[in-house]
């Protein structure tokens, strides 16, 4: 069974977050972030310390 990537890794919103946090795009992923189902799954996809690394990046604590 191959494994697909998540749509999360490539995101375009995330990508404006990464070059800009205070962008109007950038902020509206991260608020968006916060109840996302996606995001969510891809975080559970990804490994420890994938995880606690993007977590700490994006000053994630759920």
């Amino acid at each position: 069974m191959e494994t697909q990537e998540k749509p999360c890794a490539n995101c375009k919103l995330r990508a404006k977050y990464d070059n800009n946090p205070k962008s109007l795009g950038g902020r509206f992923w991260r608020w968006h972030i916060n109840f996302c189902p996606g995001w969510k799954g891809y975080l559970q996809s990804l490994s420890e310390e994938e995880r606690s690394a993007i977590c700490e990046k994006y000053n994630y604590k759920k």
